[in-house]
């Protein structure tokens, strides 16, 4: 996602090659990417991965990407973002196109189209409502692009636990195609998911892509003391992801960072093994702007966490909770 911001079309083809080299085979991008989003870089992220893919053995990666949610990217599709079947095909075909490649292994919903709370928002606000594209339409046109071999699977993403319910309900219902993940955010500081959502994951068979493990970077210690390393997204992009940027945030980091520490473990590592090691993650989604962070991402799946250190986890995890929700 930072592949056409603060990373170059190189950089990017040179951290696939050597993710992929180390094992890598699962790539997660969007249409909107890079972050911050704005119209200028729209979709370079995709065409960056684009341009590396057409070189590599297809059938040995798992390429997924999103279609936007609406109201927050208006220059997609001249305004058009409702998830609605005529802009899922547009946007499955401009995707194809900038990806160059003939099918998408998982295909996203970035957002929901309805409204509902997300990206740090706390509570519910039914006043929010909107006309809103049926469910059953969004799975019917899933279920299209499977048939014409455009696309794998699909998937939902900042989805809850209703919303995970409704779509596997009216796909068994209907004899159509389930979703077969769901992308949230899961870390140290952001484990909601732990709670009903859990449960949905088990029982509908909707296993966790964790995204933001490092909460933007904050688990990875950088920002501890409240620095501000240059080159840092924070730092180039103070209003980015606030929601990582509370207070009580920066309280949690220095607690689990002293407990690293204390297990001579770095916090990068032990934040990464934690969200790995959680029976309802099937991938742990890593992003890095430098090759140092990835292979220090990369190297983290040696780690594995015993059962005193998973303890104390959970002891500050009943401090703080979930401050970035």
């Amino acid at each position: 996602m930072t592949w056409g911001e603060q990373n170059t079309e190189a950089d990017a083809h040179s951290q696939l090659d050597y993710a992929v080299s180390r094992g890598v085979n699962y790539i997660d991008t969007a249409e909107m990417y890079p972050v911050p989003p704005r119209a200028e870089t729209a979709c370079r992220t995709e065409r960056y991965l684009g341009s590396w893919l057409r070189g590599q053995a297809r059938d040995r990666l798992v390429i997924a990407t999103k279609i936007t949610g609406p109201g927050r990217r208006d220059w997609l599709r001249g305004g058009r973002t409702a998830v609605s079947a005529e802009n899922i095909r547009e946007a499955v075909h401009d995707s194809l196109q900038r990806l160059q490649t003939d099918y998408i292994d998982l295909y996203q919903i970035h957002w929901p189209d309805r409204n509902v709370q997300m990206f740090g928002a706390s509570a519910f606000d039914p006043h929010a409502e909107h006309p809103t594209v049926p469910v059953l339409e969004q799975i019917e046109t899933m279920a299209e692009l499977i048939g014409a071999g455009k696309i794998r699977h699909y998937g939902l993403s900042n989805e809850s636990s209703w919303g995970v319910c409704q779509f596997t309900a009216l796909a068994r219902q209907h004899g159509l195609p389930s979703p077969v993940s769901i992308q949230n955010v899961y870390s140290l500081v952001s484990r909601q998911f732990d709670l009903d959502m859990a449960e949905v994951s088990f029982r509908e068979n909707v296993p966790l892509l964790a995204y933001s493990p490092l909460a933007g970077g904050v688990l990875s210690g950088k920002y501890l003391g409240d620095a501000h390393p240059a080159g840092a997204r924070f730092t180039l992009f103070p209003e980015f992801q606030p929601r990582n940027r509370r207070p009580s945030v920066a309280l949690a980091a220095a607690e689990y960072s002293v407990l690293a520490a204390a297990r001579g473990l770095a916090l990068d590592q032990m934040a990464l093994s934690f969200v790995r090691q959680r029976w309802f993650v099937r991938a742990t989604i890593i992003g890095a702007t430098s090759m140092e962070q990835l292979r220090r991402n990369i190297d983290s799946t040696g780690i594995e966490l015993d059962a005193g250190t998973l303890a104390a986890i959970d002891d500050i995890h009943a401090r703080y909770s979930t401050p970035a929700p």
